[in-house]
């Protein structure tokens, strides 16, 4: 039985040694002294609040993208002991001895330096030869921008790396397609380019335009595969299906884990859970979960509400009156109602409190058993303090003249009478029959007599004037000008009213309010309330000094100043390698002009190279043109502040265009010995160029050494670079 041990068990292995040696020039390209400086670089000041608020379990809202990529960066936070105690308020501020700068900015670069080796085998996998793909490597490997962007806390370095990784597994899983279909392998690279798909994707949104790149190519090749004759209808239905479960279906449930993730470990209330809707505040902890834990759910005649305006931006804000009256006449000569005012106030006060009364009935306490109001119900609205009826009337109202004024009901003994009589109507009802919630419910009010929805019309437009206290408008607005979010309204604080006398209910007013029923939303509703709020709440954008056009991005007008050493001239850059960045921008349009040609000339039945040559020609400009195009292009479309750091994924597919282009010319175009020879040369020199510009601003990518003032004027290569010169 024991007789295998007779002889020594060998294991024998492949060793790439120019894969080995790109991965450690890229480790040590990246990872040197990547700790300096230890203070905060330009958009670590952005990202380093969301590691605080991961490390102390706070919910936050990031309009920039998915949580995936501030997790990671968390990740790191968590790894080297941070508390998360650190304000980060200022570029160029000093790291306290508890912010593990090394922990936090190891992911970024680790993910920089992989993309060396990366490009290598990309370029590998699409045929070309091993010294094409060691020259892609060595661009990447020496591409200023790339290495700046690596050695910080910030998210591009990541993305790009989950970009090539999906281009990467994509190549394999296709080239195995031939001779190793369904094999462990090629299961393995399909699966590894959905699950890097949704890794991009969840690092931030511009991932997905190189998804729907792969999407488009793998949709090409099973174009392809449908007229071979030599699969059957079976074979061809189980590709299909292993594609859609590993392109759409699992980056589909990879990308929900990550908000499954991050809803998890933010469980805790925080200044940005504010913008979310009261039913996801109540199921954080602390916050309005405090005041609303053991509300009664149904709302009954008699209950005492708190109505929160559903669309909560720019500011939430709740119903709400006072004793000031609207004046006699505004500023523009118009008349007003005199009624007493209801605005939308964005602070949480005693007047905000209502009473949901039956018109039927005179009583403001719940009776035994509750009377729950149902959809379509009929109420009149109390204000609690001053116990006057919510009330509108054909009055325009002080902002939005085309729309009703809203009051609350004074008696002047004229021929005014009380309106004031309104219809609820619950919008995510699943029946006609159903309850009106807490927090759970979102309802419209309809005023009976005009037909006008209750709005808050000042949550999209200006505020009242001095007289109003610059509190938010309310109006009646008619039902036939469509549906807003303005006009949903949700109960977030609610008791059962048990006090007739007045006196008695102002006391129970002013008390906190504490019942016997919890409530909590299932992840797929904050998940769903969640990606909207990112998707749809954007942050003014304001004009910023080192923004920029994306027509400035290619020939590289502008650069970023990241860093300045408070007292030496020390500072670091978002620059990129000239030599690279005009060589890609050439090969792109090389690339461009021989395809015409070649395409011209075939339409002629005229072939300059072989078919193979030509298949393998398109198939990299589609992977790495197609990664230009798609990368880049949709930034002319964008209505935000743009920054060069956009550019940089874009770049990566341009740079990876060099190679095939030098390659190719080489190949087909340089028929002699002669001129083969002179090609090499010139390459050898032009590489000498790119390693020459490297080095040169090599002092702006890593921060030191220190220059002196005749050294940095002389990096300003180009009038519209801001080289920092201290006076």
């Amino acid at each position: 039985m024991l007789g295998f041990l007779k002889e020594p068990v060998v294991v024998t292995a492949k060793i790439n040694v120019n894969l080995v040696a790109l991965t450690v020039m890229g480790l040590i390209s990246r990872l040197w002294g990547f700790c300096y400086p230890r203070a905060v670089v330009f958009d670590e000041v952005y990202y380093g609040q969301f590691v605080s608020l991961y490390m102390k379990r706070i919910f936050f809202v990031d309009d920039s993208g998915p949580p995936f990529g501030h997790m990671l960066l968390a990740l790191g936070g968590y790894l080297g002991g941070f508390d998360g105690n650190f304000l980060w308020n200022r570029i160029g501020a000093e790291y306290s001895m508890n912010v593990p700068v090394w922990s936090l900015r190891l992911l970024p670069a680790l993910a920089g330096a992989l993309c060396v080796p990366l490009a290598y085998q990309i370029v590998a996998e699409l045929h070309f030869s091993h010294c094409a793909a060691f020259g892609a490597a060595l661009l990447i490997l020496l591409e200023n921008s790339l290495i700046t962007q690596s050695r910080f806390m910030l998210l591009e370095s990541i993305l790009i790396f989950f970009i090539l990784l999906a281009v990467l597994s994509y190549l394999k899983f296709y080239n195995l397609q031939k001779h190793s279909a369904f094999s462990g392998s090629w299961w393995f690279w399909l699966l590894l380019t959905g699950v890097a798909c949704s890794c991009a994707v969840g690092v931030k949104y511009m991932g997905l335009f190189t998804y729907m790149l792969l999407l488009a190519i793998a949709g090409l090749h099973f174009w392809h595969m449908i007229g071979d004759q030599s699969l059957s209808n079976v074979s061809l239905l189980c590709h299909f299906l292993a594609r859609g479960l590993a392109l759409i279906i699992i980056p589909m449930g990879v990308y929900l884990s990550f908000f499954y993730v991050h809803l998890a470990l933010l469980y805790r209330s925080g200044p940005h859970d504010q913008i979310m809707t009261s039913a996801f505040q109540a199921s954080l902890e602390g916050g309005l979960a405090r005041i609303t834990q053991g509300q009664p759910l149904e709302v009954a005649y008699g209950s005492q509400i708190t109505l929160r305006n559903v669309l909560g931006k720019p500011m939430q804000c709740w119903l709400h009156s006072h004793t000031n009256t609207y004046p006699i006449r505004y500023e523009n000569g118009r008349g007003s109602s005199h009624q007493q005012q209801v605005t939308c106030y964005p602070f949480k006060d005693v007047n905000n409190w209502w009473i949901v009364k039956d018109p039927g009935m005179q009583q403001l306490v719940v009776s035994n058993p509750p009377r729950p109001v149902r959809h379509g119900h009929i109420v009149q609205l109390v204000h609690g303090i001053t116990t006057r009826y919510l009330n509108t009337h054909d009055v325009a109202a002080p902002l939005s003249p085309h729309s009703q004024e809203v009051s609350c009901y004074i008696d002047y003994n004229i021929s005014m009478p009380a309106q004031n009589l309104w219809r609820v109507e619950i919008v995510n009802r699943e029946s006609d029959t159903d309850v009106w919630k807490t927090i759970l419910s979102e309802v419209r009010f309809v005023h009976v007599n005009t037909s006008a929805v209750l709005k808050a019309s000042g949550v999209i437009g200006a505020s009242l004037p001095e007289w109003g206290y610059r509190q938010l408008e309310v109006v009646g607005e008619k039902l036939s000008k469509g549906y807003h979010q303005s006009m949903v309204w949700n109960v977030e604080e609610h008791r059962y009213g048990k006090s007739q006398e007045q006196k008695e209910r102002e006391v129970e007013l002013h008390s906190p309010t504490q019942m016997d029923i919890s409530k909590n939303l299932s992840f797929m509703a904050k998940f769903t309330e969640l990606q909207w709020k990112i998707l749809t709440l954007k942050n003014e954008d304001t004009e910023h000094k080192y923004s920029s056009s994306a027509l400035d991005w290619i020939t590289m007008d502008t650069n970023i100043a990241y860093w300045l050493h408070p007292t030496s001239g020390a500072q670091i850059h978002l620059l990129g390698n000239v030599a690279t960045w005009a060589s890609a921008n050439a090969a792109a349009l090389v690339y461009l002009c021989l395809s015409l040609w070649y395409l011209l000339r075939r339409r002629r039945k005229i072939y300059d190279i072989p078919e193979d040559a030509w298949q393998l020609w398109v198939s990299a400009g589609g992977v790495c043109g197609g990664g230009w195009a798609v990368n880049y292009l949709p930034f002319f479309l964008m209505e935000k502040t743009l920054f060069l750091y956009h550019y940089l994924p874009a770049l990566t597919f341009q740079i990876l265009l060099i190679p095939v282009v030098l390659q190719h010319l080489s190949d087909h175009l340089c028929r002699s010995v002669l001129l083969k020879s002179m090609f090499s040369a010139l390459i050898v020199a032009w590489l000498s160029w790119v390693y020459f510009v490297y080095c040169t601003f090599s002092p702006v990518t890593y921060g030191q050494p220190a220059l002196s003032l005749p050294e940095l004027k002389a990096l300003r290569w180009k009038d519209t670079w801001n080289i920092l010169i201290r006076k």
